[in-house]
């Protein structure tokens, strides 16, 4: 058990026993190392299931939503990518801050399964974290890979803690992520000609299966009722069926979220097709910084975001933009 997963369980274990809190919502282990999961954790017994390493990716943020309308107190542990979907969720007004205790964790660096199993490991059986490298231990033996060439495409570009008040940090060490430039992709995409990107996703989207696993990841995607739930619309809940169908589902989603997604890549985390759905997020994003201003969602609480205010300094939308952001004469 590494020390980080000790930290934290203590902590949890501190909570519920002094009644703090009511539930605590972390991850579990599963049947692998590499598959834990959210999961409601509400008596220090349950909590002998509670896990905390490299696979832990998913964000907790989103499980709030449902959790704050069940009523008592909740801690929840948040990676430093969680901390931004927190505080918009706080400033949509989904969750209350009153009900919630958010404790901060460090992460080194989530790790993508899918960049670790290959037909030359076979079975994954376990995965060992030394720093900079990882070991994947498998019925064949042992390798080592570089682990940031295994990390999870959201930790190449770590951008750190938001400020969440009053919330505990739990560090051991110092925590050292990339620090690229996220939207290295999206830069490259735009260089390309209007053909080239049509194909690019044409080829990606018609993957999707239409399972909906982005959507109902998504912290952004809070809606009571989606409408593509709708039994009118005429693309409820089914897979692609031609060209058009299956561009629009993500398309009209990734307009949803503008303004409002926090670059959490969860999206393309848990998308079974590894459909690289954060570029579309991040193309809305780099926009966005482009023509209203650098603005990162979820930075602060109850800040304004381009789509929902005003300023004199707002580009006339009549006016066509270059991708550095320069007016076309």
């Amino acid at each position: 058990m590494s020390n980080m997963q000790e930290l934290i369980i203590k902590k949890a274990t501190d909570l519920l026993t002094d009644n703090t809190v009511d539930r605590v919502i972390g991850w579990k282990k599963g049947e692998f190392v590499f598959d834990p999961s959210p999961a409601i954790f509400n008596s220090v017994d349950e909590l002998k299931d509670f896990v905390y390493n490299p696979f832990c990716g998913a964000n907790l943020s989103k499980y709030l939503i449902a959790e704050c309308k069940k009523g008592g107190k909740i801690a929840v542990f948040l990676k430093a990518c969680d901390t931004y979907s927190f505080n918009q969720l706080l400033t949509e007004k989904r969750i209350k801050k009153e009900m919630i205790v958010p404790v901060l964790v460090q992460c080194d660096g989530m790790l993508d399964i899918s960049k670790i199993k290959t037909e030359e490991t076979g079975a994954v059986l376990d995965v060992k974290d030394d720093g900079d490298k990882i070991t994947v231990v498998s019925p064949y033996g042992d390798k080592v890979i570089a682990k940031a060439d295994a990390l999870l495409v959201k930790c190449e570009t770590c951008k750190g803690f938001a400020n969440v008040d009053g919330a505990e940090k739990i560090e051991v060490g110092e925590s050292t992520l990339p620090q690229g430039d996220r939207f290295d992709m999206v830069k490259k995409l735009e260089a390309m000609s209007e053909e080239e990107r049509f194909a690019f996703w044409k080829g990606e989207l018609s993957k999707c299966i239409r399972c909906n696993a982005c959507r109902n990841v998504c912290p952004a995607c809070s809606c009571t009722k989606c409408v593509f739930d709708n039994v009118n619309s005429g693309v409820e809940s089914k897979a692609n069926a031609d060209s058009v169908e299956e561009q629009m589902f993500h398309i009209i989603r990734a307009f949803h979220v503008t303004g409002r997604c926090t670059d959490c890549g969860e999206c393309s985390r848990v998308c079974p097709q590894h459909i690289p759905l954060h570029l579309i997020n991040r193309k809305f994003i780099k926009d966005a910084n482009t023509l209203y201003g650098e603005y990162q969602a979820g930075e602060v609480v109850d800040s304004k975001t381009p789509l929902t205010s005003y300023t004199e300094k707002d580009l006339d939308p009549t006016v066509a933009v270059n991708t550095e952001g320069v007016r076309n004469a």
